[in-house]
Protein backbone atom coordinates (compact mmCIF):
# COMPACT_ATOMS: atom_id res chain seq x y z
CA UNK A 1 0.00 0.00 0.00
CA UNK A 2 2.81 2.43 0.91
CA UNK A 3 6.38 2.40 -0.41
CA UNK A 4 8.26 2.53 2.90
CA UNK A 5 12.03 3.02 2.79
CA UNK A 6 14.42 1.58 5.33
CA UNK A 7 15.39 3.84 8.21
CA UNK A 8 18.23 6.11 7.04
CA UNK A 9 21.43 5.38 8.93
CA UNK A 10 23.60 7.79 10.87
CA UNK A 11 25.99 9.42 8.40
CA UNK A 12 23.61 9.18 5.45
CA UNK A 13 22.08 12.22 3.79
CA UNK A 14 18.66 12.93 5.27
CA UNK A 15 15.81 12.51 2.79
CA UNK A 16 14.55 15.92 1.75
CA UNK A 17 10.88 16.81 2.07
CA UNK A 18 8.54 19.76 1.72
CA UNK A 19 5.53 19.77 4.04
CA UNK A 20 2.95 22.37 5.10
CA UNK A 21 3.14 23.79 8.59
CA UNK A 22 0.20 24.94 10.70
CA UNK A 23 0.39 28.42 9.14
CA UNK A 24 0.00 26.78 5.68
CA UNK A 25 3.61 27.62 4.74
CA UNK A 26 5.77 25.08 2.93
CA UNK A 27 8.76 23.91 4.96
CA UNK A 28 11.61 22.06 3.23
CA UNK A 29 14.38 20.26 5.05
CA UNK A 30 16.82 21.47 2.37
CA UNK A 31 16.04 25.07 3.38
CA UNK A 32 17.46 24.34 6.85
CA UNK A 33 21.09 23.92 5.69
CA UNK A 34 23.53 25.26 8.24
CA UNK A 35 21.18 24.46 11.14
CA UNK A 36 20.83 21.44 13.38
CA UNK A 37 17.33 20.05 12.91
CA UNK A 38 15.34 17.70 15.15
CA UNK A 39 12.59 15.75 13.40
CA UNK A 40 10.05 14.20 15.76
CA UNK A 41 7.60 11.94 13.95
CA UNK A 42 4.53 11.12 16.02
CA UNK A 43 1.42 9.02 15.35
CA UNK A 44 -1.50 11.33 16.11
CA UNK A 45 -2.28 14.69 17.62
CA UNK A 46 -4.48 14.76 20.72
CA UNK A 47 -3.42 11.29 21.90
CA UNK A 48 -1.92 10.83 25.34
CA UNK A 49 1.64 9.71 24.53
CA UNK A 50 2.02 12.19 21.66
CA UNK A 51 0.83 15.01 23.89
CA UNK A 52 3.20 13.90 26.67
CA UNK A 53 6.18 13.71 24.29
CA UNK A 54 5.63 17.03 22.54
CA UNK A 55 4.77 18.88 25.76
CA UNK A 56 7.99 17.49 27.25
CA UNK A 57 9.90 19.04 24.35
CA UNK A 58 7.94 22.27 24.86
CA UNK A 59 8.88 22.32 28.54
CA UNK A 60 12.56 21.82 27.65
CA UNK A 61 12.57 24.23 24.68
CA UNK A 62 15.15 26.50 26.31
CA UNK A 63 17.65 23.63 26.11
CA UNK A 64 16.91 23.01 22.42
CA UNK A 65 17.29 26.75 21.79
CA UNK A 66 20.62 26.77 23.69
CA UNK A 67 21.75 23.96 21.37
CA UNK A 68 20.73 26.02 18.32
CA UNK A 69 18.29 23.32 17.21
CA UNK A 70 15.31 23.78 14.93
CA UNK A 71 12.59 21.36 16.11
CA UNK A 72 9.79 20.03 13.90
CA UNK A 73 6.99 17.69 14.92
CA UNK A 74 5.66 15.64 11.99
CA UNK A 75 2.50 13.54 11.74
CA UNK A 76 0.00 12.46 9.11
CA UNK A 77 -2.67 14.67 10.69
CA UNK A 78 -4.02 17.51 8.56
CA UNK A 79 -2.50 20.99 8.97
CA UNK A 80 -5.84 22.10 10.40
CA UNK A 81 -5.84 19.48 13.17
CA UNK A 82 -2.18 20.17 13.89
CA UNK A 83 -2.85 23.91 14.15
CA UNK A 84 -5.45 23.33 16.86
CA UNK A 85 -3.22 20.82 18.67
CA UNK A 86 -0.27 23.23 18.57
CA UNK A 87 -2.38 26.11 19.85
CA UNK A 88 -4.06 24.09 22.64
CA UNK A 89 -0.75 22.65 23.84
CA UNK A 90 1.13 25.96 23.39
CA UNK A 91 3.87 24.28 21.38
CA UNK A 92 6.69 26.74 20.50
CA UNK A 93 7.91 24.77 17.48
CA UNK A 94 6.41 24.02 14.08
CA UNK A 95 4.21 21.02 13.42
CA UNK A 96 4.32 19.72 9.86
CA UNK A 97 1.57 17.77 8.14
CA UNK A 98 2.73 14.66 6.31
CA UNK A 99 -0.83 13.99 5.19
CA UNK A 100 0.40 12.28 2.00
CA UNK A 101 2.84 10.12 4.02
CA UNK A 102 5.88 10.98 1.88
CA UNK A 103 8.28 12.05 4.65
CA UNK A 104 7.24 9.32 7.10
CA UNK A 105 7.73 6.69 4.39
CA UNK A 106 11.10 8.15 3.33
CA UNK A 107 12.35 7.92 6.93
CA UNK A 108 11.07 4.37 7.46
CA UNK A 109 8.73 5.78 10.09
CA UNK A 110 5.32 4.66 8.84
CA UNK A 111 3.04 1.90 10.09
CA UNK A 112 1.35 0.06 7.25
CA UNK A 113 -1.22 -1.12 9.81
CA UNK A 114 -1.91 0.71 13.05
CA UNK A 115 -4.61 0.28 15.70
CA UNK A 116 -8.32 0.13 14.84
CA UNK A 117 -7.52 -0.81 11.24
CA UNK A 118 -5.91 2.56 10.53
CA UNK A 119 -3.30 2.45 7.79
CA UNK A 120 -0.39 4.77 7.06
CA UNK A 121 0.18 6.35 10.47
CA UNK A 122 3.58 7.80 11.41
CA UNK A 123 5.68 5.79 13.83
CA UNK A 124 7.15 7.59 16.79
CA UNK A 125 10.67 8.50 15.72
CA UNK A 126 13.44 11.03 16.33
CA UNK A 127 16.15 12.18 13.95
CA UNK A 128 18.88 14.79 14.30
CA UNK A 129 20.09 16.26 11.02
CA UNK A 130 23.26 18.36 11.04
CA UNK A 131 23.86 21.57 9.12
CA UNK A 132 25.21 19.67 6.12
CA UNK A 133 22.08 17.53 5.84
CA UNK A 134 23.58 14.36 7.34
CA UNK A 135 21.73 12.25 9.87
CA UNK A 136 23.53 12.25 13.22
CA UNK A 137 20.89 10.45 15.30
CA UNK A 138 18.13 8.06 14.24
CA UNK A 139 15.58 6.22 16.36
CA UNK A 140 12.36 4.68 15.06
CA UNK A 141 10.13 2.95 17.59
CA UNK A 142 7.80 0.08 16.75
CA UNK A 143 5.80 0.56 19.96
CA UNK A 144 3.77 3.78 19.77
CA UNK A 145 3.51 3.77 23.57
CA UNK A 146 7.23 4.46 23.93
CA UNK A 147 8.96 7.82 23.61
CA UNK A 148 12.30 8.42 21.84
CA UNK A 149 15.42 8.95 23.94
CA UNK A 150 15.30 12.75 23.99
CA UNK A 151 18.39 12.91 26.21
CA UNK A 152 20.33 11.16 23.43
CA UNK A 153 18.88 13.69 20.97
CA UNK A 154 20.12 16.58 23.14
CA UNK A 155 23.51 14.91 23.63
CA UNK A 156 23.84 14.59 19.85
CA UNK A 157 22.94 18.27 19.44
CA UNK A 158 25.50 19.24 22.10
CA UNK A 159 28.20 17.27 20.28
CA UNK A 160 27.31 19.06 17.03
CA UNK A 161 27.54 22.43 18.72
CA UNK A 162 30.94 21.47 20.13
Amino acid sequence: MFQIASVPAVGETAPDFTLPDTDKNSVSLSDQKGKAVVLLFFPMAFTSVCTQELCGVRDDMARYNDLDAQVYGISVDSPFSLERFRREQNLPFALLSDFNRTASAAYGALYEDFVLGLKGVSKRAAFVVDGTGKIRYAEVLENAGEVPDLEAVKNTLAALKG
